[in-house]
């Protein structure tokens, strides 16, 4: 198989030589399109009922030689369409602003439009715009013109008069009918992928409406989009191993950060009362089905609102997005169909693993709950703190099993430094996890605003020996010269389209996800 390769290889590079003997440039530096592929079709009866010469441009998917008769298909990102090329029907030589520039004593172009180039002296080679569709292989951009037609098998198609080699491709394509089909090379060769199922492209497509309708949503309601530092001096926000890097003009180590919400709550200290951000975070942590080390996350923060506010956003938020992606608030994801257009479930933390456990979580020390995990199958380290195992075991018995969309609310005080106390419970805070079909979607906070507060929260969390524990002093500071009361809500944008495609890995709806390095072995 690799020897076949090999050979492929040769002979297109080769091909290239052949062209370039001939003087024919095999890397375009531009094409004039009329149309995208796409928009032909659209305007297809107009356009044939016009005579309207189209130039339109693509990667070639297929050909099909029949003597001085080809058939072939290209595409674009917007659609594909048939060539139907002939040879006594195609201009004679590429367009000389095409070809390269004869040089020395090369004779000048045949009068049937060939391309007459001395080969070692001897003989000449003739090169006709027909020969050049031959030398194409599938993969290579070649561009046409031409009037459309419709073939007797109804197939939509460009009579070609004109053509051009754009670039060519060195590689075979994936297998017409099975495509790249290998899951670790679809995603270290995702240019591959996207060439060979076409359907992943409108994943991300999707992808981008997604973010596009996050942000129209949230400028109507005017929030002011902004950007905070990715290289931190303190990490925070969230308990996650960092990225340590080294600023050389600084002399100092940094850290990418592992989220974006310090920073923006500094900002709503300083009267910016409606801040979000697209931001992209990194923690240096495992992969699994729903973790990329490196993801992209919303955050949001509004002043004079509460953890009930970001609940009723979440709310109207992800019943704009169904709407706008399926014309109803219903979807479908692994068989089960979640309607957005009613109410939330609230499902309080505390009682429902009291529930789960018989027993009161809170009341609990370290070392039963430890056994409780030990007893559910459960990993946990004998150093495990409290907070951590109350999340593991929460996570494990309850939340993986919810399907309905469902706000987790009000978790115990110990798991959430940044949050604030529950008005009426002092063990608790507000805050909640809005988790569909078993995946958590986000976090939101009624934020803690008392900066004595979350000075000796910083300070508990540290002389517990947290394993991702840190004192942000600056931070403090700016509570110090007060924070209106303020919601905060931070939802995964990549688990988000997962729920929003269909897929349940997230290395489906990232681009280019970590990968481990190839052995060069």
């Amino acid at each position: 198989m690799e020897n076949e390769i090999l050979r492929e290889h040769e002979v297109r590079v080769q091909k290239v030589q052949k062209l370039r003997e001939s003087g024919v440039l095999p890397y375009a530096y531009r094409f004039d399109r009329t149309h995208e592929i796409g928009e032909a079709l659209e305007q297809f009866d107009k356009l044939v009922a016009d005579k309207t010469v189209v130039r339109v441009a693509g990667r070639l998917l297929s050909r099909r030689e029949h003597g001085k008769t080809c058939f072939g298909n290209i595409a674009d990102g917007s659609g594909k369409i048939q060539l139907y090329v002939r040879k006594d029907m195609l201009n004679g030589s590429p367009p000389t602003a095409y070809r390269l520039p004869l040089t020395g004593d090369q004779p000048p172009t045949t009068a049937d439009g060939g391309v007459r180039i001395a080969d070692s002296g001897e003989r000449t080679a003739e090169m006709t715009s027909f020969d050049v569709f031959l030398l194409a292989d599938i993969g290579d951009f070649i561009g046409v013109a031409g009037e459309l037609m419709t073939t007797k098998t109804g197939e939509k198609t460009v009579l070609v008069k004109e053509l051009e080699f754009l670039s060519k491709s060195f590689h075979p394509l994936p297998e017409k009918f099975h495509g790249l089909t290998d899951v670790e090379a679809r995603y270290r060769q995702r240019y591959v992928d996207l060439i060979a199922n076409p359907e992943v492209k409108s994943i991300f497509v999707r992808r981008a409406k997604i973010i596009s309708l996050i942000r129209r949503y949230l400028d109507s309601k005017g929030f002011t989009e902004v950007e905070t530092p990715v290289l931190q001096p303190v990490y925070g926000g969230a308990a996650a191993h960092p990225f340590t890097t080294h600023y050389e003009a600084l002399d100092q180590n940094m850290f990418l950060r592992i989220s974006d919400e310090l920073y923006l709550k500094r900002l709503i200290v300083g009267g910016m009362d409606k801040v979000y951000e697209f931001g992209r975070d990194f923690r240096n942590e495992g992969l699994d089905r729903t973790h990329n080390p490196e993801f992209t996350q919303l955050e949001l923060y509004e002043a004079y609102r509460d953890y009930n506010d970001m609940m009723t956003l979440v709310e109207e938020l992800f019943r704009l997005i169904a709407l706008e992606l399926y014309g109803k608030t219903e979807i479908i994801y692994e068989g089960k169909t979640l309607d957005f257009g009613k109410p939330w479930r609230r499902l309080e933390f505390v009682p429902a693993l009291a529930e789960k456990l018989g027993a009161d979580p809170l009341a609990l020390g370290q070392e039963s709950l430890r056994k409780l995990c030990a007893r559910f199958g459960i990993e946990a380290a004998l150093d495990t703190p409290k907070g951590k195992l109350l999340d593991k075991l929460f996570s494990e018995l309850i939340q993986d099993h919810l399907e309905e969309p469902t706000f987790v609310m009000n978790h115990p005080k110990i798991t959430t430094p940044l949050a604030k106390q529950h008005r009426s419970n002092p063990e608790l805070v507000e805050r909640f996890e809005p988790v569909v079909c078993g995946m958590e979607l986000g976090n939101a906070f009624s934020e803690l605003n008392d900066p004595a507060e979350q000075s000796a929260r910083f300070k508990e969390l540290m002389a517990a020996n947290e394993e991702f524990a840190t004192f942000d002093a600056d931070y403090v500071l700016a509570l110090e010269y007060g924070m209106p009361p303020c919601g905060g809500l931070g939802i995964g944008i990549d688990r988000l389209t997962m729920l929003f495609t269909g897929h349940n890995t997230i290395r489906e709806v990232i681009l280019f996800p970590q990968l481990r390095a190839v052995s060069s072995e």
